[in-house]
């Protein structure tokens, strides 16, 4: 299996996301593949809100991704692959096609968040979009529904 030279891991503090980690991690090591971490913060008024005081909850929320993404890089150094971090602030789906192109991934793998069509109108969100703006494969991995989990 050496068809993945160099995988885009694509990092969120979900629960899916830890899994999709494992998951990449675990491919980059069998394909001895050069990694590159990414971290995303969504920096849309939404999320942050446009006042003052959100200023100081943005600003924590930067300094752990940029912790988390510093630990998971040398995290995977230590297993003995070639691996970079990459932080970003900005759309996610902006984000990971920008990424993957400076970095010519031949992989990307990226968490899936089970939502209801209603919560992703809400959230303005289409994270197909993604595959017609990528020229490499897409692993996409979703956590276990709620009684898998449970029974494992």
């Amino acid at each position: 299996m050496g068809a993945f030279n160099r995988i885009l891991l694509c990092y969120d503090a979900t629960r899916e996301g830890r899994r999709a980690l494992r998951e990449g991690k675990d491919l980059a090591l069998e394909c001895k593949a050069q990694t590159q971490l990414l971290a995303v913060l969504d920096q849309s008024p939404l999320q942050w809100g446009t006042d003052i005081a959100s200023a100081v909850p943005y600003e924590a929320a930067e300094a752990a991704a940029k912790d988390i993404l510093e630990d998971g890089v040398a995290r995977l150094k230590a297993l003995g692959l070639e691996a970079t971090g990459n932080f970003a602030v900005g759309r996610a789906i902006d984000e990971i096609a920008r990424a993957s192109a400076s970095f010519n991934a031949d992989l990307i793998v990226l968490a899936h968040h089970r939502r209801g069509p209603f919560k992703r109108w809400w959230e303005g969100r289409d994270d197909r979009k993604l595959l017609d703006r990528v020229s490499c494969s897409v692993l996409v991995v979703t956590a276990p529904e709620a009684a898998e989990a449970a029974a494992a």
